[in-house]
């Protein structure tokens, strides 16, 4: 892709991540066009990075041979009728939850289409994104979104559309689940006697750590958490009320219930 034809449409946390990420890593500022109605928004993205902003769609979308959305899936429908006219055979990737490419080709006439769906993490270069590319991408294209990607963390293709939904549910949304569990560890740990700073560094080191040892270790999670619960003891009281209050089928739930909503907002742009 000539690096002097990347169009951004949407300006918000997740194009600011990668719109950061690809001038740190060499491309001209000024080779980025951002599509962006929010004017302070504008501002930032303009100050932050040098790039070039547009307050509406217009002739200068023309020259774009590579098009991200960026866009809320409720916003999508608007945003690619403006723009449509003005796009030509870009390659085309989204980030937007549930959009699908079929969506995206009827309305914004693209041909070659990558969907990612990557999450908050990326914001600080250590999230993780599932890709899915259509048919008529080329092994360069997917290459190419690689490579837009990359400043967001690490990446996974699915072979099937419809599995995008279930990435969704578990590391798109998964930020959230551990933060909802880092609260509620800290409100425990507080109710437990501790000072609500002193709980809060518990609980966030306690999830890095983890996490750091998962990724590291040869050992399966089951094996880890098995490590840690010896019969009788505090951790085995703890996962035996975990497991009395059903809180795996509650995130089997959970997960189910972000999947369907993801097809559901596929399904309003169908």
């Amino acid at each position: 892709m000539n690096s002097s034809t990347l169009v951004f449409i949407g300006g918000g946390n997740m194009a600011g991540a990668l719109i950061g990420g690809l001038v740190q890593a060499g491309t001209p500022a000024a080779s980025v066009l951002v599509l962006e109605p929010f004017a302070a928004q504008r501002a930032s993205l303009q100050q932050r990075f040098g790039v070039r902003v547009l307050a509406e769609a217009g002739p200068d979308l023309r020259a774009a041979q590579g098009v991200v959305w960026a866009v809320k899936p409720q916003s999508f429908a608007e945003a690619a009728a403006a723009c449509a006219p003005h796009l030509a055979d870009a390659l085309h990737l989204s980030v937007m939850a549930g959009v699908r490419c079929g969506a995206i080709a009827r309305r914004a006439g693209a041909r070659r289409i990558v969907r990612a769906m990557p999450n908050t993490p990326a914001l600080i270069g250590q999230g993780i994104a599932g890709l899915y590319a259509n048919a008529a991408c080329t092994p360069a294209d997917r290459a190419e979104a690689e490579r837009l990607l990359a400043p967001t963390g690490a990446l996974l293709w699915v072979e099937r559309e419809a599995q995008l939904d279930a990435v969704t549910a578990l590391s798109g949304s998964g930020p959230a689940y551990v933060f909802y569990l880092v609260e509620a560890m800290t409100a425990a740990g507080v109710r437990l006697g501790l000072p609500a700073d002193t709980a809060k560094r518990l609980a966030l080191g306690t999830f890095s750590g983890a996490a750091a040892l998962a990724t590291q270790s040869p050992l399966s999670p089951t094996q880890l958490r098995e490590q840690v619960t010896s019969k009788g003891g505090t951790t085995a009281a703890a996962l035996d009320t975990l497991a009395q209050h059903r809180v795996a089928q509650a995130f089997d739930a959970a997960l189910q219930a972000a999947a369907q909503r993801a097809t559901e907002l596929g399904d309003l742009l169908d």
